[in-house]
């Protein structure tokens, strides 16, 4: 059954442009010829991996429609014949992208398949560091990233947790490791880039403590830092983070029983 025949009568059919990017997204068909002439030098799948590349080379916020035609040996306006602009090419690279995670086994426990969709987003962010530049709250509804999420849902119903309360403990994960992914990746880019390490970083601004700290105006951070708080190894370490994460999680599933119902497709 369709979401036209289930959901309300006021969503609407959207605006033209978002429509157009749903078709791109879910129905891609080939620029419209009049049967003449040479054939297409490009496709729009050549199009979305040569976006990728410059992204990947270059970040997001490098990307344009015109370096695009460079690096494909077009003019630019041809581009426009496969997709509108620039903001409908990174939803479509998007998808892409997120088109390359393997899904988890859905035969093994929640906190397998938990586990498999957090590393498999980690390995996505450290392959195109570009994503983390997205809005989060604003990826495409394209069918790569909506089977990502779709199997990380169906992994924590598969725990006993209630539909209502999925998109929350979800969000949670995913939060959690777009955060960590953000700092460390992203650090890891900037020092690349600029030359300078974290460590360097934070040694060039070590007068800081001795002329501007004062522990009687912060003396939770004093205390923390007296005990070695802040040279926990494991802050920074994706793995033990994760795994403190999720057994909150399951203490929460737990607590709450874990017997919801299995969610099932809607019949028709």
């Amino acid at each position: 059954m369709s979401a036209t025949e289930t959901g309300p009568a006021d969503w609407g059919e959207g605006t033209p442009e978002g429509r157009r990017v749903i078709e791109l997204l879910w129905n891609p068909s080939p620029p419209p010829t009049n049967g003449r002439g040479p054939k297409p030098k490009i496709s729009l799948q050549q199009i979305v991996q040569a976006g990728m590349d410059l992204a990947d080379a270059e970040g997001l916020d490098a990307l344009s429609m015109r370096k695009v035609a460079s690096h494909l040996k077009v003019g630019a306006m041809s581009l426009y014949t496969y997709v509108p602009g620039r903001s409908e090419l990174v939803e479509l690279m998007i998808d892409r992208a997120y088109g390359e995670q393997t899904l988890p086994d859905p035969t093994q426990g929640w906190r397998e398949r938990v586990e498999s969709h957090s590393r498999q987003l980690w390995a996505l962010y450290e392959a195109h560091p570009w994503l983390l530049d997205h809005n989060l709250s604003r990826l495409p509804v394209g069918p790569n990233v909506l089977d990502s999420e779709e199997s990380l849902y169906a992994a924590i119903a598969a725990g006993g947790v209630p539909p209502a309360r999925i998109v929350s403990i979800a969000n949670v994960i995913t939060w959690h490791v777009f955060g960590m992914a953000r700092a460390q990746i992203s650090d890891a880019e900037e020092a690349r880039h600029t030359g300078v390490s974290a460590e360097a970083y934070w040694m060039a601004r070590n007068n800081f403590w001795i002329t501007y700290f004062d522990m009687n105006r912060y003396p939770t951070m004093s205390a923390i830092w007296d005990a070695g708080g802040f040279d926990d190894p494991d802050t920074a370490d994706f793995d033990k983070m994760l795994t403190r994460l999720l057994d909150a999680i399951e203490l929460l599933i737990n607590a709450s029983g874990g017997n919801a119902q299995p969610v099932q497709p809607p019949a028709g």
